[in-house]
């Protein structure tokens, strides 16, 4: 629904200039039985891909953590030169979700600040107490704004990766996430109407584009950024399964269905381009959430999740026609997405400063 737009702040695109990209260094291993050694080095390669066009801002519990950090990046071959370490103690490493959301704040003066929502670990686990201290910290040590996000007098309950935007007043989510009554709810009671009030007062959002359900294994129940993307103001990427016996072939076909008919801010058509889907990976019988949607655009390159699959190479090539100005860069992620999560997941663009007129 389209509505008029509030000047007071907006939530800058993922592509626009970043001053630093936040990262948690990976620590609790239920997260990936197994596989923390590894997880290390694929931390690192992301740290050090990142690191060539901006500050990596990452968090750790304490000094031992952030040693074995630094011993990690010192092995990889990065340079620490563009590498800040923050002491504050956190649950899990998905940096995304319990993160600072940054936005841009035009009234009463052009500055940077956090849009405070809560998090409570997508309603379905028990510890998320740390995490959830994150965004204060931060605003503390940064001492930046923190614009505290409430509705009808409630905190209201947001993780980064449900919403994507186009720094234009277009965000995208999905039903699924948001309004399912019965599974994960974060905000209950929370209507559509209620949730594009919040996005607009505090993002800057005039239009939101609400798909379907997300892809199968997504533990988040819905995330939209292992879903559909934007890569400019005016494009999308979406996923396709071409498998009819594939359970994300249904919905994926209806979302692409439904923004056939869906417009941009300014009224415009949503130019909608095809991203395969990987082949089905598992753990211990359940389904991953394996996309390749699930990229981060940095300042000098797209990290993109790749699986050792044949697809890796498809979906590189279309990623990198959409961003010409930027090196395309794969990361292997078949251990990563142990987890349920890859790069999009565990980074949290802060972007940079306005400039003072």
């Amino acid at each position: 629904m389209t509505r008029p737009l509030l000047k007071n702040y907006r939530m800058p695109a993922e592509w626009e200039p970043h001053e630093a990209t936040w990262i948690g260094w990976p620590h609790n291993t239920t997260d990936w039985p197994g596989k923390m050694s590894s997880i290390h080095w694929v931390y690192g390669e992301i740290v050090r891909k990142i690191a060539e066009g901006e500050v990596v801002r990452i968090l750790v519990n304490d000094k031992k953590h952030e040693a074995k950090a630094r011993r990690v990046l010192g092995r990889v071959g990065g340079s620490l030169s563009n590498v800040e370490f923050f002491r504050v103690p956190t649950n899990r490493g998905w940096t995304r979700d319990f993160g600072p959301v940054f936005v841009r704040r035009l009234k009463p003066k052009a500055d940077l600040c956090i849009a405070r929502f809560q998090f409570n670990a997508w309603a379905r686990y028990p510890d998320w107490q740390k995490d959830n201290r994150v965004p204060e910290c931060l605003a503390s040590t940064l001492k930046v704004h923190l614009s505290v996000v409430k509705h009808s007098g409630r905190h209201v309950v947001l993780e980064g990766g449900s919403i994507d935007v186009n720094g234009a007043g277009t965000l995208l989510t999905t039903e699924e996430c948001l309004l399912d009554e019965h599974v994960q709810v974060r905000n209950p009671g929370f209507s559509r109407d209620d949730y594009e009030k919040v996005f607009r007062d505090t993002l800057g959002i005039s239009n939101v584009v609400w798909l379907g359900n997300g892809i199968a294994g997504d533990d988040t129940h819905g995330h939209v950024d292992d879903l559909c993307r934007f890569v400019n103001r005016n494009t999308v990427v979406l996923c396709q399964e071409n498998n009819a016996q594939d359970p994300n072939y249904r919905a994926l076909n209806e979302n692409r269905e439904g923004l056939e008919g869906m417009k941009l801010e300014n009224g415009s058509t949503i130019q909608v381009v095809d991203l395969p889907m990987p082949s089905p990976l598992f753990f211990e019988g359940r389904r991953l959430p394996a996309s390749y949607a699930n990229f981060y655009i940095s300042n000098v390159a797209v990290l993109v999740p790749t699986f050792n699959d044949p697809h890796d190479r498809v979906a590189l090539g279309i990623l990198g026609e959409l961003f010409p100005d930027r090196s395309v860069v794969g990361i292997h992620a078949v251990d990563l997405v142990w987890g349920f999560g890859t790069l999009h997941c565990l980074t949290q663009q802060q972007p940079a400063a306005p400039r003072r007129s």
